[in-house]
């Protein structure tokens, strides 16, 4: 048989780690000789004869020629294979399908009926192209005196050719009924050359693929690396079986990847896709395996590192004056989180911790404190914040805590004037300023600490790797050494469920907190339908007359950022002409830092009632007297974002309510997100649920960086694994160094670096 889409021909084999797609695709050493025999077939001069004598010296002989496009061509694939992050035959070998086909069995056309996938054999009795009611190409095929009619909507000359009439192919898809009977749209086909030729025995895996490979050519890449790549057990005996328990016998590692690459028509087609079947079973415990020993020994690696011991008390010194201006009690869950934070700045190696509280739980003063001790030790702290409003925000509180008890506090932003900068740097490199507060502008390589001795990230997960790598580096910048680094506190307002506290940020020591501030009213959720929205706009008016302050946040449109700021402006100029008795602000990703922070320091003032905006306010708005919040189509924003832009009302005494207004109709994830905002005001459940519906991305954000840790494992159906995993690696890293090393060369290879964040 002919495949359709003929994979690129490749050079032999190779047997290096490191697969070009030279290798990748290469034969096995056995069927070396098929390149010459397919010479010889076509007719070309046998090695010395006349025709190769007589070329001219220094031209090119013409199989140079050819070898030329050909390299490029795998140099090409191989590039590709690489954006997949296929680099290695180990790479290949655990590039495990998404799903199967199933083309072990043959129907005849005669029997198959409507809505059935199926797998049918015939000869073409007709091909031709028709342009009604759109250029289609139509082929008709037939078995035994019963006909299919196959349909492509998309296709080229060259397939024509091949599909000629009196062709035999086998062709592959849903069958519809049609209106001149039984079709396939865009089935799968392949011309057979033999009509005895046998069926595959397995099903036919399916894997991820990028533009430019095809599935062919992955099959057959990574059939010849499990060809030349043994795959021996490198952990002890019994290990994993112990870890998940004797009621799941787990399979060899290579006979589980190799049923999962070439499964048995007997195997369960519906155990193969929920991946539950053993062979499932065992890589996830293998790849969970490989993500906790690289977390715990990411972990260690940090406590080998030195740090500043931020921990002597100073009688009479900042932390002491700064605890007793306080003008509020701390709550029960700040204390205890304020004491482990405290604890760990005493220590000699790095504190890398987690601070997860829900919105207005009240992290920047635990940030504060935390600031003070370092301070008082006589070295620098920063604070870096995503986006300007919220490290703006931060200042202020800040400035309006520390200045008055001493404190040299240095704003850093992109929006700085040249001069402003320079002033600033300066102040940060003599260790004049004692706390830098900013934005992403702290780490840029012009920035130079004098002391840093503690940085907080705030939003951790809006930053990339190497933003907060960069971090890092600067107690290194300090002249502290290469083995330094400075003392680091995440915050994060988006709750981390606990699978993925246990998995994700396993190496993180987390601190919760899990209760609010005394005296903030608990926010009311009313759902309402866009048809309504006369009585939503008679609601603002009345609660700006009666003093309050009014968000109404402009919908999510995520293909296009011009089209959201429309829509603000639209609704600006909409509000205004509805309301003339107010004042309507408008704030939106596109003014300058300058116009932005005028905007809400009006807002701050009171002298705005109501505040158009786009998601700019998600995070580090703080306006007490804000106690009513529109969200217009709200059924486009995500859960977590619903919950975060929530959390600017219900800061103060007043009563708050937010309004979520929805366009019908609802798809069912809409209406499960809207109904969460509905029932619940606690981030935790509302995190879980948010896992639920969309996987742990949103709460990773860049972690990742685009290679996920885990690849099989889902964190919702496969929690029940992840304690075994856990003792499993304790037992691995004190006891068999050796394999833990190569278990994760195996499974992670460079991506380990990840962790280092």
């Amino acid at each position: 048989m002919t495949e359709r889409r003929m994979p690129a021909t490749a050079p032999d084999d190779a047997s290096a780690d490191l697969v070009d797609l030279a290798d990748a695709a290469s034969p096995p050493a056995d069927a070396a000789s098929r390149p010459a025999d397919k010479s010889a077939k076509h007719g070309t001069k046998p090695s010395g004869t006349k025709a190769e004598k007589s070329e001219k010296p220094g031209k090119p002989a013409k199989k140079e020629k050819d070898a030329k496009p050909a390299a490029k061509k795998a140099a090409g694939s191989a590039d590709k294979l690489a954006k997949l992050g296929l680099k290695r035959d180990i790479d290949l070998i655990l590039h495990l399908p998404m799903r199967y086909e199933d083309e072990t069995t043959l129907r005849k056309i005669g029997e198959v009926l409507p809505s059935e996938l199926a797998q049918v054999e015939g000869v073409v009795t007709a091909s031709d192209v028709a342009y009604r009611p759109r250029r289609q190409w139509v082929v008709r095929i037939a078995d035994e005196g019963h006909e299919l009619v196959l349909r492509f909507l998309n296709f080229y000359g060259s397939q024509q050719k091949q599909l000629a009439i009196g062709t035999r192919v086998r062709v592959r898809g849903e069958v519809r009924g049609g209106f001149f009977g039984l079709e396939m749209v865009h089935p799968a086909y392949r011309v057979v050359q033999d009509a005895a030729a046998p069926l595959p025995e397995s099903l036919t895996p399916v894997y991820p693929s990028a533009a430019g490979l095809s599935q062919a050519y992955l099959r057959k890449a990574i059939h010849n690396a499990m060809d030349r790549t043994p795959l021996p057990e490198l952990l002890p005996p019994g290990l994993l079986q112990d870890a998940i328990g004797p009621d799941h016998p787990l399979p060899a590692l290579a006979d589980a990847v190799r049923l999962l690459h070439a499964p048995p028509p007997n195997v369960s087609e519906t155990a193969l896709m929920e991946r539950s079947h053993p062979a499932w079973l065992r890589i996830k415990c293998e790849e969970l395996l490989a993500q906790q020993l690289s977390l715990k020994r990411a972990q260690a690696a940090r406590r080998r590192l030195s740090a500043p011991a931020l921990g002597k008390q100073v009688p009479g010194g900042l932390l002491e004056r700064f605890e007793a201006a306080l003008p509020f009690r701390l709550t029960g869950a700040q204390q205890r989180v304020w004491a482990e934070i405290r604890a760990d700045l005493t220590e000699a190696h790095p504190m890398q911790r987690l601070l997860q509280g829900d919105v207005g739980s009240g992290k920047t003063i635990i940030a504060a404190l935390a600031a003070a001790q370092a301070i008082d030790a006589g070295f620098q702290a920063a604070i870096m914040a995503p986006t300007e409003i919220l490290a703006e925000q931060h200042l202020r509180k800040l400035s309006a805590w520390l200045t008055p008890l001493g404190v040299e506090v240095a704003w850093l932003a992109g929006s700085m004037k040249a001069k402003e900068k320079r002033e600033a740097l300066a102040r940060v490199a003599s260790g004049e300023a004692q706390l830098v507060i900013g934005t992403h502008a702290i780490i840029q390589d012009t920035v130079t600490f004098a002391r840093l001795g503690m940085a907080v990230v705030d939003e951790q997960h809006r930053f990339g790797v190497a933003q907060r790598l960069a971090l890092r580096s600067k107690m290194q910048t300090a002249g502290m050494g290469p083995n330094a680094m400075p003392h680091q506190l995440m915050m994060s307002a988006t709750p981390i469920p606990r699978t993925l506290a246990m998995t994700y940020y396993a190496d993180l020591d987390v601190s919760v907190i899990d209760e609010l501030p005394p005296g903030r009213s608990p926010v009311v959720t009313k759902l309402i339908s866009d048809t309504r929205r006369p009585e939503v706009i008679d609601r603002v008016r009345a609660a700006a007359l009666a003093g309050r302050q009014v968000y109404w946040v402009c919908p999510l449109i995520e293909e296009s950022e011009a089209l959201q700021l429309q829509t603000a402006v639209d609704t600006h100029a909409q509000l205004v002409a509805a309301l003339p008795e107010l004042r309507v602000g408008l704030v939106h990703g596109r003014l300058s830092p300058a116009e932005k922070a005028a905007v809400m320091e009006d807002f701050t003032r009171g002298d705005t009632h109501l505040l158009v905006a786009t998601t700019v306010i998600e995070v580090g708005v703080d306006v007490p007297n804000a106690s009513l919040m529109v969200i217009e189509h709200a059924e486009r924003f995500g859960l977590a974002q619903l919950h975060q832009l929530r959390g600017r009302v219900g800061r103060g005494s007043a009563e708050s309510v937010c309004l979520l207004m929805y366009a019908s109709p609802l798809s069912m994830g809409a209406k499960a997100r809207l109904q969460t905002m509905r029932e619940t005001t606690d981030g935790f459940v509302i995190a879980r649920r948010d896992l639920e519906i969309r996987g742990p991305g949103e709460f990773l954000g860049a972690r990742q960086s685009g290679a996920a840790m885990l690849r099989f494992v889902d964190l919702n159906e496969d929690a029940w694994l992840i304690p075994g995993a856990q003792e499993a690696a304790e037992v691995l890293l004190k006891s068999h160094p050796g394999a833990v090393a190569a278990h994760l060369e195996r499974w992670l290879g460079a991506r380990e670096d990840y962790l280092k964040a």
